[in-house]
């Protein structure tokens, strides 16, 4: 059985704050036990998911996305590397998306996005008569 944690060993050891710990519990995507004294315990395991939170968050899944990717894990059962190879495997197409668009986006800090902007100087010539305007409002060329 994985030693259990107090509030404070996860917090220091994930570099998470506890409110953001209790929020996450209340949340439903960890979970603690009560002790005697009515302090939470977690057991070890919890700093895997704790991990694969704030990464899940830093490309941009929301807390309910994240919930429903936790909800792939096996309830009867520790989770193994390659449980968790799988569920961070099903992302590498959401994240070469996001490069894609920041790519884009790094594009568009130099060039004309479409909305003539950053491209009053050349403007005639990227879009001559505001052909990108008759696309939709904002920035045409780097909505694609």
């Amino acid at each position: 059985m994985d030693a259990m944690l107090t509030i404070t060993d996860v917090s220091q050891r994930s570099g998470v704050a506890s409110s953001a710990l209790r929020f996450y519990e209340e949340r439903g995507l960890i979970v603690s036990k009560r002790a005697g004294s009515g302090h939470r315990r977690f057991p070890r395991s919890v700093l895997r998911r704790i991990a694969f939170i704030v990464f899940a968050q830093r490309i941009g899944l929301t807390l309910e996305e994240i919930g429903a990717e936790l909800a792939k894990l096996p309830a009867d059962r520790m989770p193994t590397r390659g449980d968790w190879s799988r569920l961070s495997g099903e992302w590498m197409k959401r994240i070469d998306k996001r490069i894609a668009e920041l790519q884009r986006l790094r594009s568009g800090l130099t060039e004309c996005i479409g909305c003539g902007c950053l491209s009053i100087d050349r403007c005639r010539l990227a879009n001559p008569a505001d052909t990108a305007g008759r696309k939709g409002p904002g920035p045409r060329y780097w909505l694609g």
